[in-house]
């Protein structure tokens, strides 16, 4: 989008306004990634729903078509294979590759390898880098990342992590339990979050490790069957850490800092997360939309029924709310802030949206599209844990609310009035 930058002179910036349309180039890639999606990855869609789900080699397949077509990895720097956008440049392409739940994959842009990626980028050592990031980046294994654990260890409060790793001659042993690990079945590794102290800061003593899936000790134990079953691939698992040996060169970053490099990775996952379910929603608003024109109900389209008006002029509200606070966040990330609020609202908001203007298109199609005969149900099931998924709503609504409270006592101490 072609706004002001965040350091921009105040007379530059009250020449320019606030623009939000998106560039020329953006726009360009949007119709690229529009066509590439409608010509080479719909007509792969009902694997989605076949025992197992989508191959590995279709995904492989459908990555180098999109090489040829050159929309491959938007979020990537071009030493990394890809298009070195902004996140705004991100969001636009994003969001139309979302509009299959096969197009993030295919341009190797989905979770959890995408957010993955931006993390090894940001903290890996460069040899890190060449033996995890570069396979990753080029498509050729998957990852996942080893954070939730099953309760009481940690869920949506990291700080109550159970897992633990202590130093052995060489290393360090891990064990502990972990969950609802996306991506793990065929993963080449898992970066591991495990407790390496007791400091009294419940948000320091945490350490992340690259472990490949081969190493000793570490175990799937069992699928998860779960609502969503097509969006990530593999699904997720259950894993198990017992006397988990790794070599001192397997800790990301430093010992003990965790926490921090989880919110490098997770202010723009929820972000990136958010740009993609925007483009199911999109579909799904206008697969109700061509229903709406094409059947009759009392004598007249549905599309002349006020009621059914209501439920499309809500959800294009919804859509449009969605993508202004999407893009809004990646400015403040493009413009170096750290974009947790932003994100933390954008992630609350977005999913809900999201999940009503599915909804909505659902009850717009009537049984057609609780049936087989359109994806609507399919999209239903995927988007509902994303509410649940990198921080309830509820815990994003709570950690918003404390930094506007905030906010609010320190101008009071100040003297300050309410503004």
């Amino acid at each position: 989008m072609q706004q002001a930058g965040a350091g921009a002179a105040a007379g530059d910036a009250a020449a320019a306004g606030i623009q939000l349309a998106p560039t020329p180039e953006q726009e360009a890639l949007r119709a690229r990634i529009a066509e590439f999606v409608q010509r080479e990855v719909l007509p792969h869609e009902d694997e989605l729903r076949a025992p197992g789900g989508v191959t590995w080699e279709r995904v492989q397949d459908l990555r180098a078509r999109a090489r040829a077509a050159g929309v491959y990895g938007p979020h990537l720097a071009r030493q990394w294979s890809g298009l070195g956008l902004d996140w705004r440049g991100v969001a636009v392409a994003f969001e139309e590759a979302g509009t299959s739940l096969l197009g993030p994959l295919a341009l190797n842009g989905a979770a959890p390898d995408e957010a993955n990626m931006n993390m090894l980028e940001q903290i890996a050592r460069p040899d890190q880098q060449e033996r995890y990031l570069r396979p990753l980046a080029e498509g050729r294994i998957r990852s996942s990342i080893a954070m939730t654990e099953p309760a009481p260890g940690a869920g949506s409060d990291p700080t109550m992590l159970q897992t633990r790793a202590r130093r052995v001659p060489g290393g360090w042993a891990i064990d502990g339990r972990k969950w609802y690990i996306t991506g793990a079945e065929g993963a080449a590794f898992a970066i591991v979050m495990a407790r390496t102290s007791d400091d009294p800061d419940p948000r320091r003593g945490a350490t992340m490790f690259l472990v490949d899936f081969d190493t000793p000790g570490l175990q799937i134990v069992r699928h998860i069957d779960s609502l969503d079953q097509a969006s990530f691939l593999a699904g997720h698992a259950e894993l198990a850490f017992d006397d988990c040996r790794v070599a001192d060169d397997a800790v990301l970053g430093e010992v003990d800092e965790g926490f921090e490099y989880a919110q490098v990775r997770l202010a723009p996952a929820r972000l990136t997360h958010c740009m993609r379910w925007l483009g199911i929603a999109r579909r799904s608003l206008d697969i109700a939309c061509a229903w709406a024109l094409e059947r009759t109900s009392g004598g007249k389209p549905l599309a002349e029924h006020q009621m059914v008006q209501a439920l499309v002029a809500d959800s294009a509200t919804d859509l449009h709310a969605a993508r202004l606070m999407i893009w809004h966040a990646a400015w403040v990330l493009d413009t170096g802030g750290s974009a947790r609020e932003q994100t933390s609202m954008a992630k609350t908001f977005v999913a809900e949206a999201v999940g009503r203007v599915v909804d909505r298109a659902v009850q717009i199609c009537g049984a057609r599209g609780v049936s087989g005969d359109l994806p609507l149900g399919l999209f239903y099931r995927e988007v509902r844990p994303f509410r649940i998924y990198d921080g309830a709503s509820e815990v994003h609504r709570a950690s918003v609310a404390g930094r506007v409270l905030r906010r609010v006592a320190a101008r009071l101490a100040r003297g300050e009035g309410p503004r």
